[in-house]
């Protein structure tokens, strides 16, 4: 049992790269994208609830959080084409600051993580809406709101990263220092 969060998680990453080839069909995307999702909430849960929190499990959980936001930005490139070409500065933005961020976090804690702010998991659900509302709305208006909170949200993590004597990565906001 205490490797189920890893399973999940490794199943995400499974889930997500079986996506790419079943793009064209919007059902089968929907069913896995939904799994993959649900694996994501689940996993942190399921490690806790038998504390089998660990390092490793971070990091897989991490890998599979980039796979996601790959699939995210590849179908969203794929279906909305030239609509997208408008907000590739502020995805552009928002990545290269958590990119920053990490650098950061392996410069003074040398380690390579990000944390799990509030704002952080709020931004990568409403990446992970960024597909549905897409099959749902067939425009691309929603994209700039999620683009100003992620940047938002890594320029907390950064100011945390900067202002912090040493590393929490389970701290929530910039306003809770546990």
């Amino acid at each position: 049992m205490k490797q189920a969060a890893n399973a999940l998680s490794i199943s995400r990453i499974l889930l997500l790269l079986a996506i790419f080839w079943i793009d064209h069909n919007q059902g089968l995307f929907l069913a896995f994208y939904l799994c993959a999702g649900l694996t994501d909430v689940l996993d942190g849960y399921v490690a806790r609830k038998t504390n089998s929190v660990s390092d490793f499990g971070a990091r897989i959980d991490s890998i599979a959080d980039l796979c996601l936001f790959a699939v995210v930005l590849y179908f969203i490139i794929s279906w909305a084409g030239e609509d997208l070409v408008q907000f590739i500065p502020w995805i552009a933005a928002a990545l290269l600051m958590r990119i920053v961020n990490m650098m950061i976090a392996v410069w003074k804690f040398h380690r390579l993580v990000t944390l799990h702010t509030w704002s952080k998991k709020l931004t990568g659900f409403l990446v992970f809406l960024i597909p549905l509302l897409y099959l749902y709305f067939k425009n691309v208006g929603f994209i700039l709101p999620i683009c100003v909170i992620a940047i938002l949200s890594a320029a907390e993590e950064g100011f945390i990263h900067i202002t912090s004597n040493k590393l929490n990565l389970n701290r929530r906001s910039i306003f809770h220092n546990e």
